[in-house]
């Protein structure tokens, strides 16, 4: 594979192709060359899974206090009056 087909798979994976990728897409997968075809799904997965962990590494509890002052916040609000 060339950079730039490495470069569609990523963009594949982050679920950001626009309509000009997604014809140069289409001839990878449609392409007869099995190892082309499957090295490209590979990357796919592959840049899924990293930004799969990345995601689960990065990710924060909010705190607990959190809750409490959304639901002071929305018993504050006065419910529109009908007319």
């Amino acid at each position: 594979m060339n950079q730039r087909q490495i470069d569609l798979a990523h963009t594949v994976a982050l679920g950001s192709i626009d309509d000009e990728d997604h014809h140069e897409v289409q001839e990878l997968l449609d392409s007869e060359d099995p190892v082309l075809r499957a090295e490209f799904a590979m990357h796919v997965r592959e840049t899924r899974e990293a930004l799969s962990a990345f995601t689960a590494a990065a990710a924060a509890t909010p705190p607990s206090s959190l809750r409490l002052r959304l639901l002071a916040a929305i018993a504050a609000e006065q419910p529109p009056v009908a007319s």
